[in-house]
Parts: structure tokens; sequence; C-alpha cells
């Protein structure tokens, strides 16, 4: 019977495991430099977007992914505001073999910090006076599938 709990108890700690720890506002911006003139103009606004992820070990499993958003808003040739958000998660993440990981953090956790980013931001550009962004979803597996491509290209990494 020990025999049978010990083996059950070595494969319950050899499974994946993942397991969402927080999610935070690591740093917000906003400018709009031409305020208050910019709302007395026509309203034509053309949106740029920056997206970029990173992530960071820390202690035993535990990794932060942090998701960025920076969206720039021009109306005609002058820039109505800035906005940058950095949405960060801590991620329990156990037992996976490297590709599943990179996967994980490079795709799986910045799908689950994106709605919060994007709620964050239209929070913060209806406060200065504008209309909500309401960003379409971002397919990150698209995104990271794009980038291992490109790193196997330039000879960077080896997919398995």
């Amino acid at each position: 019977m020990t025999d049978q709990q010990n083996t059950a108890a070595s494969e319950e700690e050899a499974a994946p495991q993942f397991s969402l720890q927080r999610i935070y506002v690591r740093d917000l911006s906003f400018e709009a430099p031409k305020s208050p003139a910019i709302f007395r103009q026509q309203w034509e606004p053309s949106v740029g977007l920056d997206l970029n992820t990173r992530q960071k070990a820390l202690e035993d499993d535990f990794h932060e992914v942090v998701l960025t958003l920076s969206v720039t808003v021009k109306n005609g040739d002058e820039v109505a505001f800035i906005a940058e958000v950095q949405q960060a998660g801590i991620f329990l993440i156990k037992n996976l073999d490297a590709a599943s990981m990179s996967h994980t953090l490079g795709a799986f956790c910045p799908n689950i910090l994106f709605p919060y980013a994007r709620e964050t931001l239209d929070s913060l550009v209806t406060r200065g006076s504008f209309p909500a962004l309401m960003l379409a979803p971002v397919n990150f597996d698209a995104l990271y599938a794009q980038e291992l491509q490109r790193m196997q290209q330039e000879g960077g990494v080896t997919v398995q």
C-alpha cells in the first residue's frame, strides 16, 4: 500500500503544473501633449500599437511575465495621446519540457494578461477624455510561431 501511495505521489509531483498567482500593473503612462487644443479639432484618429512581452524566472518554479502595450494615437499629423501599460503576472509553472515552457511563457501567459492590459488602457484613455480604444484580440500563438520562425531563420534556435 505504501509503495502505491509513493508512486502516486511521485507521479503527481512530476505532472505538469500551471497556476496563476497574481496579476498586476507594473507600469502605467499617459501623455496628451496637445490638450486641450486637440479636443477642439475634428477627430480622425490613426492608431499605432506596439506589443512586447518579456519573462523572468523568479525563485523556485515562479515566473514573471510582463506584457507591454504602447499606443500612439495621432489626429492628422499631431500626437493626440500616448498610452502605455505594463501588465504583469506571476505564474507557478512546473514540470514542463523546454519547448512547452517556452510556449507557455511566450504565448499562453500573454493570452491571459491581454484582456487585463486592454481594459487598463481603455480606462486610462477614457480618463484622458478620449474615446475608448477597444483593441482587437491578439493571437499570441501566431506571434510566438512567427518569432520562432524568425529566430530559426537567423540560426538562433532549433524548434523541437
